[in-house]
């Protein structure tokens, strides 16, 4: 659990100074945060320069959830002189470990220069058309924790929380990309039948256990986010079969090489436009 007598942000700054030294770059431009199915993207974006584990960064820790890599990766984008920010892993809110926690990974991101961040997940599909390793576009999300990443009187406007620019250049790579809206769950336990319909009534399209509370905070260090997610399985009531997380893995290995080269191609169309003035 995070003490709450410790600046988050200058646990960030920390972390990020760590990086800089570990990875001989001052900053890095893009952040990416690989849920499952999408650990294949880190090796088609670019040349790996520098790996350094989660253990030796202040506030990080070894990934909980199988199919997770516990390290960062710095990456040069192609030709285009940018560098990516690759956390293998994140803390989910299931874990315990609070909300700061959670988002750490994406205050660090700031810290270290980036200007975009990229959030990815696997989760439960309500549209039946999308079977299982289709990418879908987060166009804007339900956050279903009763948590916030904002502490205090921050009041931050959310409402294109997902970047339509980022939205339109991933359009321009692969015309065929759907959007839907994401909701969080708090987790660890699949959500019910009533649970996923009750979301559906809401407004989402998307259900699962990460991602939103991420968002939030990236929008308050003012990154640029783009949403990518693998529909790894129909939610719980849209199909008769019972879900696992070996139902998770085995969708993201079957879709890795398709989502992997879509996010790297994504990752290189945003570094060769850049951020606009």
């Amino acid at each position: 659990m995070a003490d709450p007598a410790t600046d988050p942000f200058d646990v960030a700054r920390d972390a990020a100074a760590i990086i800089a030294e570990r990875t001989g770059t001052p900053r890095h431009d893009i952040a990416l945060v690989l849920g499952s199915g999408w650990g294949e993207a880190a090796d088609r974006i670019g040349e790996t320069l520098a790996t350094v584990d989660n253990a030796d960064v202040p506030g990080f820790a070894a990934a909980a959830v199988a199919g997770h890599s516990s390290a960062m990766r710095s990456i040069a984008i192609g030709d285009t002189g940018a560098r990516a920010l690759v956390f293998g892993t994140r803390t989910h809110f299931y874990e315990g470990k609070g909300v700061r926690s959670v988002v750490h990974g994406v205050r660090t991101a700031a810290a270290a220069g980036c200007h975009t961040i990229v959030l990815t997940n696997g989760c439960g599909g309500l549209d039946r058309s999308w079977g299982p390793g289709t990418p879908v576009l987060i166009r804007d999300q339900i956050n279903l924790t009763a948590h916030s990443p904002i502490e205090g009187a921050n009041f931050v406007d959310v409402t294109d929380l997902y970047t339509p620019r980022l939205r339109d250049i991933a359009h321009t790579v692969d015309p065929s990309l759907d959007e839907g809206v994401y909701a969080q769950f708090r987790g660890p336990q699949y959500e019910t039948p009533a649970e996923v319909k009750m979301a559906g009534i809401l407004g989402a399209d998307l259900v699962g256990m990460s991602t939103a509370l991420e968002a939030i905070a990236a929008r308050q260090a003012g990154l640029d986010v783009l949403g990518v997610s693998l529909v790894t399985n129909l939610a719980a009531g849209i199909s008769d079969q019972p879900l696992s997380h070996q139902e998770v893995i085995e969708a993201g290995r079957a879709a890795a090489e398709r989502c992997g080269q879509l996010l790297a191609d994504v990752v290189g169309r945003i570094a060769s436009e850049g951020r606009p003035a």
